[in-house]
């Protein structure tokens, strides 16, 4: 379940609102705002996507979990989904031809 979005790392490029497929994102004039958490469905696009490492999504979490941006940070967790699958701030790792990362272009 998507638990946080750091005002220090974020953008505010939007792109978590756009890849959610649930709609847990309303975008505002700066930093987007978890609006639906209990809709999120720990699919961790926003997290993947994210080119800042600005999101952390707990996984196997059935509701909010008690944690806080620091420990998020002390831990190293911000982005941690997105590096197991190999990608780098936002781009899938190795795959330098691929335009999936592109998304907030596409949107345009």
């Amino acid at each position: 379940m998507i638990e946080i979005v750091s005002e220090s790392r974020c953008v505010e490029c939007d792109i978590c609102v756009k890849v959610c497929p649930a709609n847990v994102f309303d975008a505002t004039d700066g930093v987007p705002v978890v609006a639906r958490q209990d809709d999120c469905q720990t699919c961790f696009l926003c997290e993947i996507y994210c080119p800042t490492d600005a999101l952390y999504v707990a996984e196997k979490a059935d509701g909010p979990v008690a944690i806080s941006e620091e420990d998020v940070e002390r831990r190293g967790l911000f982005g941690s989904y997105s590096r197991v699958l190999g990608w780098k701030r936002g781009k899938p790792g190795g795959s330098e031809f691929d335009p999936t990362h592109r998304i907030r272009v596409a949107q345009v």
